[in-house]
């Protein structure tokens, strides 16, 4: 397996645990919803009831966005290699190394560290269409790029 199968597998493991954990919060908040009973505090319980409903929005809204990221991820093919800065791409640079896919935060693997970035980050938008040995500005520090893959 190569190192962008490896990082598309991890991205892909942290999502789904991601996933399961946002399942079992809306299952646990429904069970909760369900379970609530009229009581003879009815200002109690009402607000209760909408508390568990602002829980259970959150996690719809997050259920979304782990959802958006997977189809974000779908788009890359672990097996292409790029000359260019896209969807998909490892990027070594003079500062860090990247993986343009979804944001997952920093990755160790091989006793290397990458950040999987989305798109929207602005190390992101600084980076695509950009080719080795190109240079940017990002935050007063000049950064170039070493390698694509």
């Amino acid at each position: 397996m190569n190192l962008k199968e490896t990082l598309y597998n991890y991205c892909q493991e942290m999502l789904n645990e991601r996933l399961q954990v946002i399942q079992t919060a809306i299952s646990d908040i429904q069970n909760a919803l369900l379970s609530e009973t009229k009581s003879t505090a009815g200002d109690k319980h009402e607000t209760g009831r909408a508390m568990l409903q602002l829980e259970r929005e959150k996690a719809g809204q997050q259920l979304a966005e782990i959802q958006k990221q997977f189809k974000i991820l779908n788009k890359i093919n672990p097996n292409q290699e790029h000359n260019v800065v896209a969807l998909g791409s490892i990027v070594y640079t003079t500062q860090a190394n990247y993986f343009i896919s979804t944001s997952l935060g920093e990755i160790e693997l091989v006793k290397q560290k990458f950040f999987a970035i989305s798109m929207a980050s602005p190390i992101a938008r600084l980076l695509v269409g950009k080719t080795k040995d190109q240079s940017f500005l990002f935050r007063n520090e000049d950064i170039t790029i070493t390698k694509i893959i």
